[in-house]
């Protein structure tokens, strides 16, 4: 990877809200009344056109996200159908799935239909996980991203920082990710909201920092991704993020939050003197 190069990858939250899990950091639970968009299944070339659009500010990786605790038979047919119509698009984008929990033969489906990496978080550390989760397991998501790499997928995996963890969480759930070595890891930092049960402070600049600066220490050879949260705390100023080795960053919305403007972002990363990077590799 050319260290002056940021990979740009957008998320299309193609199933919103709903979700029967009780996740106390995730505004799309049904068990707390955030009222954020709902819906099922985005129109098919609504996500081709959000496609086309991201392509054109430079985005190479382009996430289906559904909502939910997993990947049954349906939902892998639609993800299947959507990941086939943009590749005859050729639009050379290199596609992610991120539909929660999924099995082995599930996951061989979807990389035969298109897809090229399968995404799914850890969130935090097994030992913190049952205070942020109790309807399903840290193990179930670590199971999964197992099968993403059985199933020679990439694997995108990373967490949350600011659920009200410690730095021994924090460090737990790195050491986890370096086994797993993922190909590219989220970034996030916790979103505060009025409805949901965590109600840990807002990082300062310089704890988010040095958690980024953490995660390189462990994972030297992944692609860092800033994801959720990024403006929330660094506001305009984002240099040092990309000091402290970023080099990948969600461009446009997220999933139930706006993002900035995709080409602000891009004019950003010219202004600190990085360029998009133009492949995958």
């Amino acid at each position: 990877m050319n260290p002056k190069e940021i990979f740009l990858c957008s998320i299309c939250n193609v199933t919103s809200g709903n979700c029967a899990e009780d996740c106390k950091y995730c505004t799309q639970s049904s068990h707390y009344n955030t009222n954020v968009p709902t819906y099922k299944n985005k129109p098919i070339e609504d996500i081709l056109h959000e496609a086309r659009s991201l392509k054109e500010y430079g985005a190479l990786g382009f996430c289906l996200v559904t909502s939910g605790r997993g990947l049954d038979s349906k939902k892998c047919e639609y993800i299947a159908q959507a990941a086939r119509a943009i590749k005859e698009a050729d639009l050379g984008l290199h596609i992610i799935a991120c539909c929660g929990r999924a099995d082995l033969d599930s996951l061989k489906y979807l990389k035969a239909n298109g897809v090229d990496s399968y995404n799914h978080n850890l969130e935090t550390s097994k030992n913190f996980f049952p205070q942020v989760c109790s309807t399903h397991t840290w193990s179930e998501r670590f199971e999964t991203c197992e099968n993403a790499l059985k199933a020679e997928l990439g694997l995108c995996s990373g967490g949350i920082f600011g659920l009200g963890e410690s730095w021994e969480d924090r460090i737990d759930m790195l050491k986890t990710l370096q086994i797993l070595t993922p190909h590219s890891s989220p970034i996030n930092f916790y979103i505060a909201n009025p409805n949901l049960p965590i109600k840990a402070p807002k990082l300062s600049k310089e704890e988010a920092l040095d958690c980024v600066a953490l995660a390189r220490e462990f994972l030297p050879k992944t692609r860092l991704m800033i994801a959720g949260g990024r403006e929330h705390i660094f506001g305009e100023d984002q240099k040092k993020l990309f000091e402290c080795g970023i080099n990948a960053v969600v461009l446009g919305d997220y999933l139930t939050t706006k993002g900035e403007a995709p080409k602000n972002d891009v004019d950003r990363i010219l202004l600190y003197g990085y360029t998009p990077a133009t492949s995958c590799h």
